[in-house]
């Protein structure tokens, strides 16, 4: 526990004396980085501590339109390992709802250079995967 500093002594040799007391204890020991430089960032960035805590978490932020290309880029990788013929049109609806939204009401950055996938084509395509098999499934 912390001492309060004693009246009549000066803040600065309070302060080094609980260093070094703190230090003596081991409280310094072992502590991240210690011992090695610091970083050699020479501009400052304001928002430093949130790309530090977005690369610790392993998230990225992407601007709208970009995060929807990927999200259609995995829609159609779905649509294609879809066990049935229903699913593969449900996922390519809702991308191609969200794809519309988009072009609709475009948000600021890049365009999105989307356009709206055909369903049955996607369907083709996944019906040709399979072999011809599912083709006589009901399209519900």
């Amino acid at each position: 526990m912390t001492e309060r500093k004693p009246p009549g002594v000066p803040f600065e040799s309070w302060v080094e004396k609980e260093i070094r007391d703190a230090q003596a204890r081991g409280a310094f020991d072992r502590l991240p980085g210690a011992g090695k430089p610091l970083p050699d960032d020479t501009t400052y960035d304001e928002l430093w501590w949130v790309k530090r805590k977005l690369a610790r978490e392993g998230l990225s932020v992407l601007p709208p339109t970009l995060a929807l290309r990927k999200e259609a880029e995995d829609a159609l990788a779905a649509a294609r390992a879809a066990p049935s013929e229903s699913a593969v049109r449900r996922i390519v609806a809702d991308i191609n709802t969200k794809i519309l939204d988009m072009m609709v009401t475009p948000p600021p950055g890049p365009p999105l250079g989307l356009k709206r996938f055909d369903a049955e084509e996607v369907v083709a395509e996944w019906r040709a995967r399979r072999g011809g098999r599912g083709a006589a499934e009901p399209t519900g």
